[in-house]
């Protein structure tokens, strides 16, 4: 192609710079080709400046070529930003802490490539996901209306979908709500860092859970939040303990439903309170709803939304436990008096979540596929945990194990082999994920205990997972042992 040798000979220096082509009519019988050819060879050349013809006096190669355009021009030292010293502060104060925050330990979003499932949290059962059907919908959707799905929509997100979600939540959690309550986002972190942003100013005192979600730590740290870490036990967060800390906090994050991470439910006394704190001090409680789908014994409870008769509870819910993680959609169901205000901050942001994955998780919900599939990963998850729970006691009494009404992960106690975050790095050297409990305490902690994941860890990384974790365990002097069955934590 005359193109591709003239562009070549033009790049390698052979037709340098200034030089002057053979016109179009010579060039034309010297290679045996028509003149409309070279004509099109030189407009295409000219157009990409590589060539440049001049009025009278022919075409001629550019001096200065397309390629060395596009190259950073050369500059000195001394005309340059002076260099950072190393201890150059370059974020504000907040974006330091957020910085320096405690991460969830998930091996890719920490740059990890895992080895393998086994105890992996927050990880659903992908083994076991309806890809089949997932696909044959998607196909649907862009063969029959991709192209109404590419303009911009409201920042509530999809109407289809939020319609689907109030009928769902209505059912499954006892929330009665319209679609114009939804928003959609973008995974329940970004509707935590959301609330927070929104319902609080720099300063403000936030109830946090202790242990608890470190992503609702991080949320409150980029609302600039002051963090008040309030403890749990059985019966959930403890209110009376919250009031006595700080009585006027603007809001509380919790998860009452399975608290993370000991997986307590909150007792309907404690519920109760504060909704009562929330309204005596026009406070808002967040309740992060993560995983009440998973419940293994007797009927879902009802949400902390559901009795909150103040409309004082924004609640959070997320596709990722109960589809897949790298979806990111999530939602937040927002009391009628901040809903306009929720929606005009989220149009501000990135606008509304990716509309087609909008209409493809509207599908698998109106189609009956979402409740298929989620009966089928209560039975999964069932017989997982009960899996999980043989293979700690296969191993020994190091690592104890109690059963959960519900949840994707259980946390064992271990016996007094000394720091839960080393035995934790031990495994994943290994290739085997356990969460130290200790991280999620606010304040340092002397806890002695893991979090296992079992809803995504199929059968056979389960076993070969605790035949790593046994050597691992065994590496550690003991001096007293837990017992199987124990309560945990």
């Amino acid at each position: 192609m005359l193109y591709e040798q003239l562009r070549s000979s033009i790049l390698s220096g052979q037709l340098a710079g200034g030089s002057k082509l053979l016109p179009s009519r010579v060039l034309a019988a010297q290679c045996g080709l028509s003149r409309n050819t070279v004509l099109a060879a030189f407009d295409q050349l000219a157009a990409e400046g590589y060539i440049t013809g001049r009025q009278g006096s022919g075409t001629y190669v550019a001096r200065v070529l397309p390629e060395e355009l596009l190259q950073s021009a050369p500059f000195s030292q001394s005309s340059a930003s002076p260099a950072l010293h190393p201890g150059a502060a370059t974020l504000s104060a907040r974006g330091e802490r957020l910085a320096r925050a405690r991460r969830m330990p998930i091996p890719s979003v920490l740059g990890h490539q895992p080895r393998g499932a086994a105890f992996l949290i927050g990880l659903p059962a992908l083994d076991a996901f309806p890809f089949k059907t997932w696909t044959r919908l998607y196909s649907t959707r862009f063969a029959t209306s991709a192209s109404a799905l590419m303009p911009y929509d409201s920042p509530a997100g999809y109407r289809p979908l939020r319609e689907a979600i109030a009928s769902y939540i209505a059912t499954a959690r006892g929330i009665h709500c319209t679609a114009d309550q939804v928003i959609v986002m973008n995974g329940s972190q970004q509707a935590l860092e959301f609330c927070a942003r929104i319902l609080l100013d720099p300063g403000d005192a936030a109830w946090l859970e202790d242990p608890g979600y470190l992503g609702a730590r991080a949320a409150l740290v980029s609302a600039g939040a002051h963090i008040v870490p309030v403890p749990v036990d059985e019966s959930g967060l403890d209110v009376a303990a919250g009031i006595e800390l700080e009585s006027t906090a603007r809001i509380a994050i919790v998860t009452p439903s399975h608290q993370f991470p000991l997986g307590h439910t909150m007792s309907l006394e404690r519920r109760l309170a504060l909704i009562d704190w929330a309204a005596r001090n026009e406070s808002w409680v967040i309740e992060d709803d993560y995983d009440a789908e998973f419940r293994y014994v007797g009927k879902p409870l009802a949400a902390l939304t559901a009795i909150d008769t103040h409309q004082r509870v924004v609640y959070v819910g997320t596709f990722s436990k109960v589809l897949f993680p790298s979806l990111r959609l999530g939602y937040i169901i927002a009391p009628e008096a901040i809903v306009d205000g929720f929606i005009a901050a989220h149009l501000s942001t990135d606008m509304h979540a990716h509309l087609i994955d909008q209409a493809v998780v509207t599908d698998f919900m109106e189609q009956g596929h979402f409740a298929n599939h989620l009966r089928r990963m209560r039975v999964l998850y069932r017989e997982r945990q009960q899996l999980l729970i043989q293979e700690a006691e296969r191993i020994g009494g190091r690592i104890a194990l109690a059963p959960s009404d519900g949840g994707l992960h259980l946390v064992g106690q271990l016996a007094d082999i000394g720091d839960d975050t080393a035995i934790a790095k031990s495994a994943l050297q290994q290739g085997v994920h356990v969460w130290p409990l200790s991280i999620h305490h606010y304040h340092p902690s002397r806890s002695s205990a893991l979090l296992l994941g079992y809803a995504g860890t199929p059968k056979r990384d389960m076993r070969a997972g605790f035949n790593v974790l046994a050597k691992v365990l065994q590496d550690r002097p003991t001096t007293t042992r837990a017992k199987p069955g124990t309560r945990t934590i």
